[in-house]
């Protein structure tokens, strides 16, 4: 599967710091999106502040969707280290989201549970966030409205054929 990270912060060099952070956790980016507006939402105000920017990236090695949770906990320890290092003033100054993308579907993993959300392992859920179906992904009733985004379902198509390419590169391999 296709590990794809989703970044946000207010601060530019906090979204620049987290790529260079996933990047050596996790390889290099494959595909990265423009940083574009977040504010679909004011939940995370309180601990982040305003005026957010968020990013998506793709990762050009391949997972198993097993790792998801893995994935999950190391993005949450990188985001505390820049916390910890108190160069910003908020409480959170960088939000790292990952997923996983394969042929058929995009998936979130997550802390928090809800009722279409599926239990992995180690406090980690996982969420069908987008579906691909009639050439193009598409959401559900629970998609986050940012994932709703024709901006954001373009990236998302882009890095279906960057992992399609990649599972021709994989397959070759055999």
């Amino acid at each position: 599967m296709l590990l794809i990270v989703a970044a946000f912060s207010r601060h530019e060099l906090a979204l620049v710091w987290g790529r260079g952070a996933l990047e050596a956790a996790f390889g290099p980016v494959g595909l990265v999106g423009a940083p574009l507006p977040f504010h679909q939402t004011r939940y995370y105000e309180p601990t982040m502040g305003t005026d957010l920017r968020k990013q998506l990236m793709a990762f050009s090695t391949l997972i198993d969707a097993a790792d998801l949770p893995q994935k999950k906990l190391r993005t949450n320890e990188i985001e505390h280290q820049l916390t910890a290092t108190a160069a910003y003033r908020e409480e959170r100054p960088l939000n790292l989201d990952p997923g996983i993308l394969n042929l058929g579907k995009f998936m979130l993993a997550t802390t928090k549970d809800q009722a279409h959300r599926i239990y992995l392992r180690d406090g980690i859920f996982a969420e069908v966030t987008l579906r691909y179906q009639a050439g193009a992904f598409e959401p559900w009733p629970w998609t986050y409205a940012d994932y709703r985004q024709q901006v954001v379902l373009g990236f998302l198509g882009e890095a279906r054929e960057h992992y399609r390419t990649r599972l021709r590169q994989w397959k070759g391999r055999e």
